[in-house]
């Protein structure tokens, strides 16, 4: 059992499926918890959820992409908790003007309208997308870890994937974002290591969100193509479900078992990264 009571945990993109589930199972080990979205309704959500279920938990607005918004959050989030110790760069997504229609370019391609292919990509939707994962996790880091410095016990954890190491077909965008979060969790990991602040990052596998459900799932239910490639390369043969999850996150937050953990990248992928395909 965890006990993290005591420790003040905040979380970007925590109105989504996946982070909105990293804050109400840190509440329930004891975490107060700043849930912070660019919709204050969804992290409102997250909150009342939260403290439906006897936690602690405040909803604050902010853009993961303006630095002014991120330091007025920050001195909104102490003011309310005081010091906190865990940030969890949960705020990310994808873009559909930084994805090709195929996976394989054609020559016919460039001239087809009904595809996208690599020449068409959209210059402001590939840096939407560097934008909203990157700098998305730049930002919060560099705002809230001046104050995680200076507590014991302190951890950030970005949020990699399994585009990062081996990057997926259509996506350039974002799996080549994702590998610069994995690139800068390491740097941070190693310039922030005598201070005692923690940086990882933990690398989910397939997850049905509501940004991919449309991808993976046809109108009937059934697996899309894509799916299917997913299925068959992922060795436990299923979507991961955010309970998956979980584990790894309490795991890295609490200092008493994971102290010596630093600069990693955890996946949860059922396999997926260890699989070759034959």
């Amino acid at each position: 059992m965890h006990d993290l009571s005591g420790k003040v945990a905040v979380i970007t993109g925590a109105g989504g499926i996946l982070c909105g589930a990293f804050a109400r199972e840190l509440a329930k080990h004891g975490v107060a918890v700043a849930v912070l979205d660019l919709d204050l309704s969804a992290a409102q959500k997250t909150v009342d959820d939260i403290v439906g279920a006897g936690g602690t938990a405040k909803a604050f607005s902010c853009n993961v992409l303006d630095k002014d918004s991120m330091m007025a959050c920050e001195a909104q989030v102490f003011a309310h908790f005081g010091p906190y110790h865990i940030l969890i760069n949960g705020a990310g997504g994808n873009n559909a003007k930084a994805n090709t229609s195929n996976e394989y370019y054609a020559v016919a391609d460039v001239t087809d309208p009904s595809v996208s292919s690599f020449f068409d990509l959209a210059p402001e939707g590939v840096t939407a997308v560097f934008s909203l994962n990157f700098i998305g996790s730049f930002i919060p880091s560099q705002v809230f870890a001046k104050r995680l410095t200076t507590v014991d016990g302190a951890t950030i954890i970005n949020m990699s994937s399994m585009s990062a190491p081996s990057p997926m077909t259509k996506v350039p965008a974002y799996s080549a974002a994702k590998a610069a979060i994995e690139n800068f969790t390491k740097w941070m990991a190693v310039h922030f290591a005598n201070t005692g602040l923690r940086v990882n990052a933990i690398a989910p596998g397939f997850f049905l969100t509501n940004q991919n459900h449309d991808l993976l799932i046809n109108p009937d239910g059934s697996l899309t193509e894509r799916s299917e490639k997913i299925i068959n390369h992922t060795p436990m043969r299923r979507f991961g479900e955010v309970e998956d999850l979980l584990g790894v996150l309490l795991w890295l937050v609490d200092d008493s078992r994971s102290a010596f953990v630093t600069g990693a990248t955890i996946p949860v992928d059922g396999g997926f990264s260890a699989y070759s395909g034959v």
